[in-house]
């Protein structure tokens, strides 16, 4: 039962990224951005995020109004997204301008494109994604022939997932082949639900999903990605803008990276108080709030940190490629982090690296 259930899932999500792809070729035929001169502040700023807790840095900044005073007289409108690719597929198609994204889908998209789509300006979280499994299952090896949950095909969670499982000797399903473990690419809310009905063996997802599988599903943490990674710290979310917009605005770009930056710096000073917008957003957007004690353990795992950690995302890329789902790509030009560290430059903070991967210095 559980094979064609991960089948149908990766059946849904193989077509969702065929369309992606459709539109980065598209993109990359129409070579966005590079050639135009700025504009001049954007009349709209459209901004993709999900309701993670992951994207603590924009439910806080859109909640609490720090995104829109930072605006000033540029409107903001926001979208929110389940996972990454199709995410990403909305600003290919030029229906985001920025998004708050995790690794691998802005990888992909970047590669996709040939370089042309998107610019990571900043980051935005580290840390917050486990692997959550059934309390009988002690090891790798007790996972063979059971079905774990990703939020979707070739996210960010996805791809550490299918790493993961590779490097304990472990073949994971996909669209095309049955595996040792079948991967079912399933959205947050319906994978918590399929393992507190018994029909999910576990889920590698990102956090408030992950403390909710433990405190609301009764699971265990077989893997804390924070493990897998020196000093425990990686991208797990970061701020990407379209070329094209980047190129035309960049007075825009920089009133959101200030609007960032207030709002991070309001977190850290007020963590409490940002918990509790954090929830409030969370139960707007989804209609349900966290409990505290899942809510206090989920943002416990998370890091907020405009530093985009860019020397993980080599690694990042290359697990993508362990994992089937990118080819080689030269990362190089990735990063445009001049507003950034413009920014940070002017609060007196220090400027972060993009770790050689830079379109300009910085």
């Amino acid at each position: 039962m559980m094979r064609g259930l991960a089948g149908r899932f990766a059946g849904h999500t193989a077509a969702a990224l065929a369309l992606l792809v459709t539109g980065l070729g598209l993109a990359a035929c129409g070579g966005s951005g590079g050639d135009n001169a700025p504009a001049g502040p954007a009349a709209e700023l459209r901004l993709g995020y999900f309701p993670n807790l992951t994207h603590a840095t924009p439910l806080v900044g859109v909640a609490k109004g720090l995104f829109a005073k930072a605006l000033g007289s540029t409107k903001l409108s926001v979208q929110t997204f389940n996972a990454g690719p199709a995410e990403m597929e909305a600003l290919i198609n030029g229906d985001l301008d920025a998004a708050y994204v995790g690794p691998s889908p802005a990888i992909n998209a970047y590669a996709k494109s040939k370089g042309q789509a998107l610019r990571i300006v900043a980051g935005a979280s580290s840390g917050g994604a486990s692997l959550v499994v059934r309390p009988n299952i002690n090891s790798a090896a007790d996972l063979r022939g059971k079905t774990i949950a990703s939020p979707q095909l070739g996210n960010t969670q996805d791809v550490a997932l299918r790493t993961w499982l590779r490097s304990q000797g472990l073949t994971p399903s996909s669209a095309t082949e049955q595996g040792d473990v079948d991967v079912a690419p399933t959205d947050n809310a319906t994978a918590l639900q399929l393992f507190q009905d018994g029909r999910l063996d576990g889920a590698w997802v990102p956090e408030p999903y992950a403390s909710r599988l433990v405190l609301d599903g009764g699971g265990k943490v077989l893997v804390d990605e924070k493990s897998l990674w020196p000093g425990g710290r990686f991208v797990t979310t970061h701020l990407v803008v379209r070329t094209d917009f980047l190129t035309k605005h960049p007075q825009t770009v920089r009133a959101l990276l200030n609007g960032q930056l207030d709002t991070n710096d309001w977190i850290a000073k007020n963590t409490d108080a940002a918990k509790t917008v954090i929830n409030d957003e969370l139960k707007r957007l989804t209609q349900k709030a966290l409990k505290p004690a899942v809510l206090d353990r989920a943002f416990g795992e998370l890091e907020i940190t405009n530093d985009p950690l860019a020397a993980t995302l080599r690694e990042s890329a290359d697990h993508a490629i362990t994992a089937g789902l990118l080819t080689k790509v030269d990362l190089k030009g990735i990063y445009d982090l001049r507003l950034l560290n413009e920014a940070l430059s002017a609060r007196k903070l220090p400027a972060v690296s993009d770790a050689g991967l830079g379109s300009g210095s910085s």
